[in-house]
């Protein structure tokens, strides 16, 4: 194992033992750990190759077509709605003037915070037969049910649109961010050459931006294929519902695995995608880049159209959802915030903040051992971790559960067969599971914050400290720590809001009679009480504001020189 060649840890302070010791310790443990958080991941990818069951015969001959289908055509309509919705809001509020503006530059982030389930069930709520708007409807006109049409919300369109909404904030963050970074002098030469400010944008700030928008778009597929709350309760065939009903139904860990490996490959084509369209990223660096954007103010009902475009996905995936919510919470409060709302918020909280502590503190293990050592295996191990977060919850869990079962029943056979005394499951169906696989489904998130705080600080800040006498734990806890202090709480927040939100990892996992505020609320809704499931679901729409309060303010300032 080679050290770095910059940040040798053996220096000025370090005895040559002890560094050796270190070489072969650290390197080691950083391959031990990523390959643990590896292995739900070459769990399930081992069942690509598997021969099939009689149930599995089942599954293709009867719904894996529709599975396909499904799925492909989700993944289309929400690839469309974040693309025009996420492109078009980032465009008019980089660089056109129009009234309200500055507000709809970090407000255009407020629907992240809502889950897709979250949405879906409150849309439900309001446009179903019995909701408020068709009872309305009937009561003003006097028809009957048959006698007008009525979009059906629950419905591959009525999913499409409900993850459309709360999906497009990727797209329209990082397509915001490429369009602010591109140079000047590129967009006024375009306009010397007679481009308008439209022909400016297709023919010269899209292309620009292209890989930051196939990067926000890959990141909403992958939550399209993700989801599993929306399409479960709008009754849909995809592979997430699928994996759920083969596991639990039919009661077929083989089958369940082996559409998780599907699954799986649709995943790796998208992240396959994403890092060949940002290996082609190049950006023109120019010294007008540090000057401020051309600015085009609109008038008439150019402006009037601009503001609609912006208000209309602002009004329909937050404030009309959140009104719609607190109005429940208001009516249900006394019913609803009573001892077990406060119990299954604690165990939300317990949860959410157990793991994001355990992942900031793996990804501070594994980061500086990628920046105090330079060497393949170790890039590699790491670069497999950074993908969980790209896997559904679904083939999560399921990655997770059958070596966890394995090793419970291995054990329990030995502790029997030994010692007469049986075990049980000490593993599978315990908060053991569901913490490994809350890390392995949001590391990835910890060790990019991580690593981009690392890169800030330069290596001779390292050769500094070792002068010091100090180790490179030392260096890490004393030098480190403290310079990427807001790095880290970020980090910190960031996989404490995704844990709060995290629902089918949690739903397959979880203990008996263990709930978290996610499962409260997906289960009350699926009882179709859904004014007692918004307490807990604005409480996770709450949570879910806070980064992306942090989103907004650093957008804002994300053009160097502002």
């Amino acid at each position: 194992m080679n050290a770095h060649p910059e940040a040798s840890i053996v220096g000025a302070g370090v005895p040559a033992n002890r560094a050796s010791l270190l070489q072969r310790l650290w390197p080691s443990g950083v391959l031990l750990v990523a390959a643990l958080f590896s292995l739900p991941i070459f769990t399930i990818a081992s069942f690509i190759l598997h021969p099939g069951n009689e149930i599995w015969r089942h599954l293709v001959d009867t719904v894996l077509a529709e599975y396909l289908v499904n799925s492909a055509l989700l993944m289309l309509g929400v690839g469309c709605g974040t693309l025009s919705i996420g492109v078009a809001c980032a465009w008019l509020t980089s660089v056109c003037v129009f009234p309200g503006k500055r507000l709809f530059g970090w407000a255009l982030l407020l629907p992240l915070a809502f889950p897709g389930y979250i949405i879906a069930y409150t849309y439900t709520g309001m446009l179903d037969f019995a909701g408020p708007l068709q009872s309305a409807l009937r009561e003003a006109t006097g028809w009957s049910y048959g006698d007008y049409y009525f979009p059906e919300i629950r419905s591959l369109g009525g999913a499409t649109t409900m993850l459309s909404l709360v999906l497009y904030p990727y797209v329209y963050l990082l397509a915001r961010a490429a369009f602010l970074e591109q140079s000047v002098c590129v967009l006024e030469v375009s306009r010397t050459l007679g481009c308008s400010v439209w022909a400016s944008f297709y023919r010269v700030a899209l292309p620009l931006a292209r890989p930051a928008i196939v990067a926000g778009l890959s990141l909403a597929l992958m939550e399209t294929l993700s989801d599993y709350g929306t399409v479960s309760y709008f009754g849909l065939d995809v592979f997430t519902t699928g994996i759920f009903r083969t596991w639990f139904g039919f009661g077929d860990a083989a089958a369940a695995s082996k559409l998780a490996a599907i699954l799986l490959l649709f995943v790796f084509t998208l992240v396959v995608v994403e890092r060949a369209s940002r290996r082609q990223a190049q950006y023109h660096h120019a010294t007008y880049r540090y000057r401020n954007l051309p600015q085009y103010r609109l008038r008439g009902w150019r402006a009037a159209a601009a503001f609609a475009l912006c208000f209309l996905p602002l009004a329909f995936g937050f404030l009309v959802p959140a009104a719609q919510l607190a109005l429940w919470a208001v009516e249900t409060h006394a019913q609803m915030v009573d001892a077990t709302f406060f119990r299954l918020a604690l165990n939300s909280v317990m949860l959410a903040l157990s793991a994001a502590v355990l992942a900031v503190l793996a990804a501070l293990f594994l980061a500086y051992g990628k920046r105090l050592f330079r060497s393949t295996p170790i890039n590699a191990s790491i670069r497999i971790v950074a993908t969980g977060y790209a896997l559904p919850g679904t083939v999560v869990a399921v990655g997770v559960i059958i070596p966890f079962a394995w090793v419970d029943n291995a054990l329990d056979g030995w502790m029997r067969a030994q010692f007469g005394y049986p075990t049980g499951l000490l593993l599978s169906g315990s908060l053991v599971a569901v913490m490994f696989a809350y890390l392995v489904r949001f590391l990835s998130v910890s060790i990019q914050s991580v690593e981009s705080g690392l890169a800030n600080i330069k290596l001779s800040m390292d050769d500094a400290a070792r002068s010091l006498k100090l180790s490179p734990g030392q260096i890490l806890l004393r030098v480190h720590v403290p310079l990427m202090k807001g790095t880290l709480l970020t980090a910190l927040l960031i996989v404490f809001v995704d844990v709060m939100k995290e629902l089918p990892a949690t739903l397959i996992l979880r203990p008996f009679n263990f709930n978290t505020l996610a499962v409260r609320a997906y289960e009350l809704a699926s009882d179709e009480r859904l004014a007692d499931s918004s307490t807990a679901a604005l409480a996770i729409v709450a949570v879910g504001l806070l980064p992306v309060v942090l989103l907004s303010r650093s957008i804002s300032t994300s053009r160097a020189g502002s």
